[in-house]
């Protein structure tokens, strides 16, 4: 099964985030509670982590910024 990995809403007011960092690769073994990139916004960068056991394919790019929502990388588990 794939899980879709999206740009999360991390307050109220954000409408967008950039990814800042990829900390890992595709084709690498994720699993629940590992950081897997780092998401910027206009007021903080946050760790995003893995919300599942997989495979990960990245598709989002650093320094690329994206509306909430926006499928960033998939993991199949």
């Amino acid at each position: 099964m794939k899980h879709k990995l999206k740009i999360p809403k991390l307050g109220v007011a954000m409408n967008e985030g950039s990814i800042v960092e990829w900390h890992v690769e595709t084709g690498d073994t994720v699993k629940p509670g590992q950081v897997i990139y780092t998401l910027a916004t206009d007021k903080a960068e946050s760790e995003i982590e893995s919300p599942v056991n997989g495979i990960i394919t990245i598709i989002g790019e650093v320094d690329e910024t994206y509306p909430v929502g926006t499928v960033v990388a998939s993991v199949e588990a």
